[in-house]
Protein backbone atom coordinates (compact mmCIF):
# COMPACT_ATOMS: atom_id res chain seq x y z
CA UNK A 1 0.00 0.00 0.00
CA UNK A 2 1.50 3.31 -0.86
CA UNK A 3 2.49 6.09 1.46
CA UNK A 4 0.19 8.61 0.29
CA UNK A 5 -2.98 6.30 -0.27
CA UNK A 6 -4.72 7.68 3.23
CA UNK A 7 -4.37 11.45 2.60
CA UNK A 8 -5.86 10.95 -1.11
CA UNK A 9 -8.05 8.69 -0.25
CA UNK A 10 -10.02 11.23 2.41
CA UNK A 11 -9.57 13.68 0.14
CA UNK A 12 -11.80 11.83 -2.11
CA UNK A 13 -14.19 11.05 0.25
CA UNK A 14 -14.35 14.56 1.03
CA UNK A 15 -14.65 16.06 -2.32
CA UNK A 16 -17.38 13.38 -2.93
CA UNK A 17 -19.35 13.27 0.41
CA UNK A 18 -19.25 16.26 1.90
CA UNK A 19 -20.73 18.60 -0.25
CA UNK A 20 -23.52 16.65 -0.52
CA UNK A 21 -24.27 16.28 3.47
CA UNK A 22 -24.39 19.66 3.30
CA UNK A 23 -26.61 20.65 0.60
CA UNK A 24 -28.86 18.53 2.27
CA UNK A 25 -28.30 20.12 6.10
CA UNK A 26 -28.71 23.03 4.39
CA UNK A 27 -32.32 22.44 3.30
CA UNK A 28 -33.19 20.68 6.45
CA UNK A 29 -32.01 23.39 8.49
CA UNK A 30 -34.12 26.03 6.14
CA UNK A 31 -37.21 23.27 6.18
CA UNK A 32 -36.77 23.64 10.43
CA UNK A 33 -35.99 27.38 10.63
CA UNK A 34 -38.82 28.55 8.43
CA UNK A 35 -41.39 29.02 10.90
CA UNK A 36 -39.43 31.60 12.68
CA UNK A 37 -40.00 33.63 9.30
CA UNK A 38 -43.67 32.49 8.81
CA UNK A 39 -44.84 33.88 12.22
CA UNK A 40 -44.48 37.07 11.53
CA UNK A 41 -47.73 36.91 9.68
CA UNK A 42 -49.12 33.47 10.19
CA UNK A 43 -49.67 33.57 14.15
CA UNK A 44 -52.21 37.09 13.72
CA UNK A 45 -53.73 35.47 10.19
CA UNK A 46 -54.44 31.71 11.99
CA UNK A 47 -55.64 34.03 15.39
CA UNK A 48 -52.22 31.79 17.37
CA UNK A 49 -50.99 33.87 20.29
CA UNK A 50 -46.87 33.61 21.08
CA UNK A 51 -48.01 31.09 23.23
CA UNK A 52 -49.91 28.78 21.27
CA UNK A 53 -47.60 29.46 17.81
CA UNK A 54 -44.55 28.32 19.77
CA UNK A 55 -45.87 25.43 21.23
CA UNK A 56 -46.60 24.67 17.72
CA UNK A 57 -43.24 25.29 16.63
CA UNK A 58 -41.56 23.78 19.58
CA UNK A 59 -44.35 19.82 18.72
CA UNK A 60 -41.48 19.35 15.75
CA UNK A 61 -39.12 18.74 18.59
CA UNK A 62 -41.67 15.78 20.13
CA UNK A 63 -41.60 14.25 17.09
CA UNK A 64 -37.60 14.61 16.41
CA UNK A 65 -37.10 12.94 20.21
CA UNK A 66 -39.98 10.13 19.47
CA UNK A 67 -38.80 8.93 16.51
CA UNK A 68 -35.05 9.61 16.20
CA UNK A 69 -33.73 6.25 17.76
CA UNK A 70 -35.45 4.28 15.86
CA UNK A 71 -34.71 5.82 12.70
CA UNK A 72 -31.13 5.59 13.01
CA UNK A 73 -31.06 2.10 13.90
CA UNK A 74 -33.13 1.58 10.82
CA UNK A 75 -30.29 3.39 9.22
CA UNK A 76 -27.76 0.97 10.47
CA UNK A 77 -29.69 -1.97 8.69
CA UNK A 78 -30.93 -0.26 5.34
CA UNK A 79 -28.37 1.68 4.90
CA UNK A 80 -27.61 5.82 4.32
CA UNK A 81 -28.66 5.46 0.43
CA UNK A 82 -32.04 4.60 0.68
CA UNK A 83 -32.88 6.22 4.56
CA UNK A 84 -31.73 9.60 3.32
CA UNK A 85 -33.44 9.64 0.23
CA UNK A 86 -36.78 8.48 2.46
CA UNK A 87 -36.12 11.63 4.91
CA UNK A 88 -35.75 14.18 2.67
CA UNK A 89 -38.81 13.24 0.17
CA UNK A 90 -41.37 13.38 3.88
CA UNK A 91 -40.00 16.25 5.42
CA UNK A 92 -39.95 18.34 2.01
CA UNK A 93 -43.97 17.26 1.51
CA UNK A 94 -44.37 17.77 5.08
CA UNK A 95 -43.05 21.29 4.22
CA UNK A 96 -45.58 21.89 1.44
CA UNK A 97 -48.13 20.68 3.31
CA UNK A 98 -47.26 23.60 5.71
CA UNK A 99 -48.11 26.14 3.51
CA UNK A 100 -52.01 25.05 3.53
CA UNK A 101 -53.04 25.00 7.19
CA UNK A 102 -55.74 26.17 8.08
CA UNK A 103 -55.85 25.96 11.78
CA UNK A 104 -53.50 25.44 14.95
CA UNK A 105 -54.60 22.10 15.26
CA UNK A 106 -53.75 21.34 11.98
CA UNK A 107 -50.07 23.05 12.61
CA UNK A 108 -49.52 20.91 15.67
CA UNK A 109 -50.17 17.55 13.30
CA UNK A 110 -47.93 19.21 10.99
CA UNK A 111 -44.92 20.05 13.13
CA UNK A 112 -45.22 16.88 14.83
CA UNK A 113 -44.98 14.94 11.72
CA UNK A 114 -42.08 17.09 10.16
CA UNK A 115 -40.06 16.33 13.08
CA UNK A 116 -40.64 12.59 12.91
CA UNK A 117 -39.66 12.49 9.24
CA UNK A 118 -36.92 14.25 9.95
CA UNK A 119 -35.31 12.15 12.93
CA UNK A 120 -32.36 10.46 12.00
CA UNK A 121 -30.83 12.73 9.36
CA UNK A 122 -28.56 14.55 12.01
CA UNK A 123 -27.29 12.26 14.06
CA UNK A 124 -27.25 9.60 10.84
CA UNK A 125 -24.55 11.96 9.21
CA UNK A 126 -22.56 11.64 12.40
CA UNK A 127 -22.95 8.07 12.66
CA UNK A 128 -22.00 7.45 8.85
CA UNK A 129 -19.22 9.72 9.23
CA UNK A 130 -17.55 7.19 11.70
CA UNK A 131 -17.87 4.61 8.68
CA UNK A 132 -15.69 7.15 6.30
CA UNK A 133 -13.29 8.78 8.42
CA UNK A 134 -10.73 7.85 11.44
CA UNK A 135 -11.24 9.56 14.87
CA UNK A 136 -8.79 12.36 13.98
CA UNK A 137 -10.24 13.63 11.02
CA UNK A 138 -14.19 13.49 12.56
CA UNK A 139 -13.56 16.71 14.32
CA UNK A 140 -13.03 18.67 10.92
CA UNK A 141 -15.75 17.03 9.09
CA UNK A 142 -18.41 17.48 11.73
CA UNK A 143 -17.31 21.41 11.64
CA UNK A 144 -17.87 21.14 7.55
CA UNK A 145 -20.75 19.36 7.97
CA UNK A 146 -22.69 22.00 10.64
CA UNK A 147 -21.45 25.34 8.76
CA UNK A 148 -24.41 24.36 6.28
CA UNK A 149 -26.65 25.40 9.56
CA UNK A 150 -24.79 28.63 9.40
CA UNK A 151 -25.60 28.70 5.50
CA UNK A 152 -29.21 27.93 6.21
CA UNK A 153 -29.61 30.23 8.56
CA UNK A 154 -28.21 32.95 6.39
CA UNK A 155 -30.04 31.70 3.10
CA UNK A 156 -32.99 31.38 5.62
CA UNK A 157 -32.96 34.78 6.67
CA UNK A 158 -32.38 36.28 3.03
CA UNK A 159 -35.66 34.47 1.40
CA UNK A 160 -37.77 33.98 4.43
CA UNK A 161 -37.93 37.43 4.85
CA UNK A 162 -38.26 37.67 0.56
CA UNK A 163 -40.53 35.45 0.40
CA UNK A 164 -42.95 36.89 3.08
CA UNK A 165 -43.72 39.87 0.53
CA UNK A 166 -44.94 37.75 -1.76
CA UNK A 167 -47.94 38.00 0.30
CA UNK A 168 -50.58 38.26 -2.00
CA UNK A 169 -48.97 36.82 -5.66
CA UNK A 170 -51.12 33.91 -6.99
CA UNK A 171 -53.23 34.30 -3.90
CA UNK A 172 -51.23 32.89 -1.45
CA UNK A 173 -50.15 34.82 1.46
CA UNK A 174 -46.09 35.29 1.91
CA UNK A 175 -46.18 32.92 4.83
CA UNK A 176 -47.43 30.18 2.42
CA UNK A 177 -45.04 30.91 -0.07
CA UNK A 178 -42.14 30.29 2.88
CA UNK A 179 -43.39 26.83 3.41
CA UNK A 180 -43.87 26.09 -0.20
CA UNK A 181 -40.99 27.40 -1.78
CA UNK A 182 -38.58 26.29 1.14
CA UNK A 183 -40.26 22.54 0.96
CA UNK A 184 -39.61 21.89 -2.98
CA UNK A 185 -35.69 21.38 -2.72
CA UNK A 186 -36.16 18.81 -0.62
CA UNK A 187 -38.66 16.38 -2.59
CA UNK A 188 -36.48 17.43 -5.59
CA UNK A 189 -32.90 16.24 -3.84
CA UNK A 190 -34.49 13.11 -2.74
CA UNK A 191 -33.76 11.09 -5.80
CA UNK A 192 -30.58 12.44 -6.59
CA UNK A 193 -29.65 11.23 -2.96
CA UNK A 194 -30.97 8.13 -4.17
CA UNK A 195 -28.67 8.00 -7.25
CA UNK A 196 -25.37 9.06 -6.06
CA UNK A 197 -24.74 8.34 -2.37
CA UNK A 198 -22.89 5.04 -1.56
CA UNK A 199 -24.22 3.14 1.82
CA UNK A 200 -20.56 2.79 2.67
CA UNK A 201 -16.86 2.33 1.27
CA UNK A 202 -17.13 -0.81 -0.03
CA UNK A 203 -20.09 0.62 -2.26
CA UNK A 204 -18.39 3.81 -3.17
CA UNK A 205 -17.34 3.16 -7.25
CA UNK A 206 -15.12 6.14 -6.85
CA UNK A 207 -12.47 4.52 -4.23
CA UNK A 208 -9.92 1.88 -5.65
CA UNK A 209 -9.53 -1.09 -4.41
CA UNK A 210 -6.37 -0.15 -2.00
CA UNK A 211 -8.29 3.54 -1.18
CA UNK A 212 -11.11 1.25 0.24
CA UNK A 213 -8.69 -1.80 2.10
CA UNK A 214 -6.83 1.55 3.59
CA UNK A 215 -10.36 2.78 5.44
CA UNK A 216 -11.46 -1.13 6.35
CA UNK A 217 -7.81 -1.63 8.12
CA UNK A 218 -7.51 2.04 9.90
CA UNK A 219 -10.80 1.84 11.56
CA UNK A 220 -10.43 -1.70 12.42
CA UNK A 221 -6.90 -0.77 14.04
CA UNK A 222 -8.60 2.29 15.94
CA UNK A 223 -11.44 0.13 17.47
CA UNK A 224 -9.02 -2.97 18.14
CA UNK A 225 -6.60 -0.19 19.93
CA UNK A 226 -9.63 1.58 22.05
CA UNK A 227 -9.81 -0.01 25.72
CA UNK A 228 -13.49 0.03 25.51
CA UNK A 229 -15.01 -2.86 23.35
CA UNK A 230 -18.14 -0.89 22.80
CA UNK A 231 -21.95 -2.49 22.91
CA UNK A 232 -22.96 -5.47 21.46
CA UNK A 233 -26.76 -3.86 21.51
CA UNK A 234 -27.53 -0.73 20.70
CA UNK A 235 -30.42 -0.42 23.19
CA UNK A 236 -27.46 -1.14 26.19
CA UNK A 237 -25.47 1.75 24.17
CA UNK A 238 -28.34 4.24 24.77
CA UNK A 239 -28.76 3.59 28.38
CA UNK A 240 -24.73 3.89 28.81
CA UNK A 241 -24.06 6.76 31.88
CA UNK A 242 -21.83 8.40 29.61
CA UNK A 243 -24.70 8.62 26.28
CA UNK A 244 -27.11 9.74 29.23
CA UNK A 245 -24.34 12.35 30.79
CA UNK A 246 -23.51 13.55 27.37
CA UNK A 247 -26.93 14.03 26.55
CA UNK A 248 -27.75 16.00 29.24
CA UNK A 249 -25.16 18.17 28.83
CA UNK A 250 -26.11 18.54 25.30
CA UNK A 251 -29.13 19.96 26.11
CA UNK A 252 -28.20 23.94 26.99
CA UNK A 253 -26.87 24.13 23.21
CA UNK A 254 -30.03 23.44 21.25
CA UNK A 255 -32.12 25.47 23.88
CA UNK A 256 -29.99 28.23 23.02
CA UNK A 257 -29.47 27.99 19.49
CA UNK A 258 -33.52 27.82 18.95
CA UNK A 259 -34.10 30.26 21.20
CA UNK A 260 -31.74 32.60 19.50
CA UNK A 261 -32.32 31.52 15.65
CA UNK A 262 -36.53 31.63 16.56
CA UNK A 263 -36.38 34.74 18.47
CA UNK A 264 -34.05 36.60 16.08
CA UNK A 265 -35.97 37.73 13.53
CA UNK A 266 -38.63 39.19 15.81
CA UNK A 267 -36.01 41.35 17.63
CA UNK A 268 -35.23 42.56 13.99
CA UNK A 269 -38.63 43.20 13.65
CA UNK A 270 -38.34 45.60 16.54
CA UNK A 271 -36.19 47.85 15.08
CA UNK A 272 -38.96 48.96 12.64
CA UNK A 273 -37.24 47.45 9.64
CA UNK A 274 -39.11 45.49 6.74
CA UNK A 275 -39.46 42.11 6.27
CA UNK A 276 -36.75 42.08 3.60
CA UNK A 277 -34.36 44.14 5.76
CA UNK A 278 -34.99 42.38 8.40
CA UNK A 279 -34.10 39.03 6.81
CA UNK A 280 -30.54 40.56 5.29
CA UNK A 281 -29.51 41.69 8.72
CA UNK A 282 -30.20 38.23 10.34
CA UNK A 283 -27.53 36.95 8.04
CA UNK A 284 -24.79 39.09 9.69
CA UNK A 285 -24.79 36.06 12.67
CA UNK A 286 -24.72 33.13 10.88
CA UNK A 287 -22.10 34.33 8.49
CA UNK A 288 -20.07 34.90 12.13
CA UNK A 289 -21.48 31.04 13.09
CA UNK A 290 -20.07 29.80 10.06
CA UNK A 291 -16.61 30.91 10.80
CA UNK A 292 -16.30 30.06 14.27
CA UNK A 293 -17.52 26.76 13.06
CA UNK A 294 -14.40 26.08 10.48
CA UNK A 295 -12.03 27.58 13.36
CA UNK A 296 -12.77 26.25 16.47
CA UNK A 297 -12.18 22.86 15.45
CA UNK A 298 -8.78 23.30 13.62
CA UNK A 299 -8.19 25.46 16.92
CA UNK A 300 -8.76 22.42 19.36
CA UNK A 301 -6.79 20.36 16.85
CA UNK A 302 -3.68 21.85 16.81
CA UNK A 303 -3.48 22.74 20.18
CA UNK A 304 -4.96 19.68 22.23
CA UNK A 305 -8.30 19.18 23.49
CA UNK A 306 -9.38 20.92 26.14
CA UNK A 307 -12.99 20.99 28.36
CA UNK A 308 -12.90 24.88 27.70
CA UNK A 309 -12.98 24.09 23.34
CA UNK A 310 -16.79 23.48 24.80
CA UNK A 311 -17.18 25.28 28.19
CA UNK A 312 -15.55 28.16 26.85
CA UNK A 313 -17.85 29.61 23.94
CA UNK A 314 -21.02 28.60 26.01
CA UNK A 315 -20.02 30.80 28.60
CA UNK A 316 -19.15 33.65 25.78
CA UNK A 317 -22.46 32.89 24.73
CA UNK A 318 -24.84 32.73 27.85
CA UNK A 319 -22.93 36.63 28.50
CA UNK A 320 -23.52 37.75 25.56
CA UNK A 321 -27.66 37.05 25.66
CA UNK A 322 -27.57 38.63 29.40
CA UNK A 323 -25.75 41.22 28.26
CA UNK A 324 -27.94 41.96 25.40
CA UNK A 325 -30.93 42.08 27.56
CA UNK A 326 -29.09 45.14 30.02
CA UNK A 327 -27.39 47.38 27.65
CA UNK A 328 -29.57 49.73 25.67
CA UNK A 329 -30.05 50.83 22.24
CA UNK A 330 -31.28 48.01 19.53
CA UNK A 331 -28.11 48.36 17.48
CA UNK A 332 -26.09 47.00 20.69
CA UNK A 333 -28.89 44.29 21.48
CA UNK A 334 -27.97 43.14 17.87
CA UNK A 335 -24.55 43.33 18.09
CA UNK A 336 -24.40 41.22 21.23
CA UNK A 337 -26.72 38.61 19.69
CA UNK A 338 -24.30 38.12 16.63
CA UNK A 339 -21.15 37.73 19.21
CA UNK A 340 -23.89 35.01 20.83
CA UNK A 341 -24.90 32.67 17.68
CA UNK A 342 -21.31 31.78 16.55
CA UNK A 343 -20.68 31.48 20.54
CA UNK A 344 -23.52 28.62 21.46
CA UNK A 345 -22.92 26.57 17.93
CA UNK A 346 -18.90 26.72 17.61
CA UNK A 347 -18.16 24.08 20.56
CA UNK A 348 -20.48 21.45 19.28
CA UNK A 349 -18.38 19.96 16.50
CA UNK A 350 -15.72 19.17 19.29
CA UNK A 351 -18.84 18.34 21.48
CA UNK A 352 -20.05 15.66 18.60
CA UNK A 353 -16.17 14.07 18.22
CA UNK A 354 -16.84 12.66 21.82
CA UNK A 355 -19.47 9.40 21.34
CA UNK A 356 -17.10 7.80 19.48
CA UNK A 357 -14.43 7.69 21.15
CA UNK A 358 -16.48 4.69 23.25
CA UNK A 359 -19.55 3.79 20.66
CA UNK A 360 -19.44 1.64 17.41
CA UNK A 361 -21.25 -0.17 14.91
CA UNK A 362 -25.48 -0.25 15.46
CA UNK A 363 -24.25 0.99 19.14
CA UNK A 364 -22.98 4.23 17.70
CA UNK A 365 -25.66 4.94 15.58
CA UNK A 366 -28.11 4.41 18.73
CA UNK A 367 -25.89 6.01 21.08
CA UNK A 368 -25.16 9.35 19.05
CA UNK A 369 -29.06 9.23 18.22
CA UNK A 370 -30.19 8.87 21.64
CA UNK A 371 -28.06 11.76 22.81
CA UNK A 372 -29.34 14.03 20.11
CA UNK A 373 -32.41 13.38 20.46
CA UNK A 374 -32.91 14.12 24.37
CA UNK A 375 -30.44 17.64 23.72
CA UNK A 376 -32.85 18.08 21.45
CA UNK A 377 -35.73 18.86 23.54
CA UNK A 378 -34.06 21.98 24.73
CA UNK A 379 -35.15 22.81 21.14
CA UNK A 380 -39.08 22.43 22.04
CA UNK A 381 -38.39 24.05 25.71
CA UNK A 382 -36.85 27.01 23.68
CA UNK A 383 -40.01 27.22 21.37
CA UNK A 384 -42.45 27.09 23.92
CA UNK A 385 -40.98 28.96 26.93
CA UNK A 386 -39.09 31.64 25.16
CA UNK A 387 -42.43 32.74 24.03
CA UNK A 388 -44.49 32.01 27.02
CA UNK A 389 -41.88 35.11 28.77
CA UNK A 390 -42.44 36.83 26.00
CA UNK A 391 -46.13 37.19 26.64
CA UNK A 392 -45.78 37.50 30.09
CA UNK A 393 -43.43 40.18 30.28
CA UNK A 394 -43.90 42.06 26.81
CA UNK A 395 -40.47 42.09 26.23
CA UNK A 396 -38.61 41.28 23.10
CA UNK A 397 -35.28 40.61 24.51
CA UNK A 398 -36.13 39.39 28.40
CA UNK A 399 -36.68 35.98 26.95
CA UNK A 400 -32.93 35.91 26.13
CA UNK A 401 -31.99 35.21 29.70
CA UNK A 402 -33.67 32.05 29.79
CA UNK A 403 -31.51 30.17 27.23
CA UNK A 404 -28.86 32.17 28.76
CA UNK A 405 -28.94 30.36 32.38
CA UNK A 406 -29.68 26.73 30.36
CA UNK A 407 -26.29 27.75 28.41
CA UNK A 408 -24.48 28.57 31.85
CA UNK A 409 -25.91 25.25 33.03
CA UNK A 410 -24.88 23.43 30.31
CA UNK A 411 -20.89 25.09 30.82
CA UNK A 412 -20.34 23.87 34.24
CA UNK A 413 -21.39 20.36 33.45
CA UNK A 414 -18.76 19.89 30.66
CA UNK A 415 -16.35 19.89 33.92
CA UNK A 416 -18.68 16.88 35.62
CA UNK A 417 -19.24 14.67 32.67
CA UNK A 418 -16.14 15.06 30.80
CA UNK A 419 -14.14 12.89 33.61
CA UNK A 420 -17.03 10.34 33.34
CA UNK A 421 -15.69 9.50 29.88
CA UNK A 422 -12.30 8.28 31.26
CA UNK A 423 -12.99 4.75 30.53
CA UNK A 424 -12.80 5.91 27.06
CA UNK A 425 -9.91 7.90 26.17
CA UNK A 426 -10.36 10.92 24.04
CA UNK A 427 -7.75 10.65 21.32
CA UNK A 428 -7.32 14.17 19.50
CA UNK A 429 -11.41 14.80 19.99
CA UNK A 430 -10.93 18.21 18.22
CA UNK A 431 -10.43 16.54 15.12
Amino acid sequence: MTQDVGPATLRRITARLMPLFCLMYLIAYIDRQNVSYAKLQMADALGMSEAVYGLGAGLFFIGYFLFEAPANLVLARVGARVWFARIMATWGLITIALGFTDSPAMFYGLRFLLGAAEAGFFPGVLYVLTLWYPQAHRGRMIGAFMIASAVANAVGALIGGALLDLDGLLGLAGWQWVFIATGIPAVALAPYVLWRLPNGPDAAPWLGVEQRAWIEQTLRAEADASPDPGHASPWRAMLDRRVLLLALMYVGFPLAAYGLSYWLPTVVKGFGVSNTVNGMLNVIPWILVGLALWWLPRHAARVGYSAWHIAGPALVGAACLVLSVVVPGGVAKFALLCIAAPAIFAAQPVFWSLPPTFLRGAGAAAGIAAINSIGNLGGFVAQTVVPAIKQATGSDILPMLFPALCLTIAAGLVFLVLPQLSRAPVRDAGG
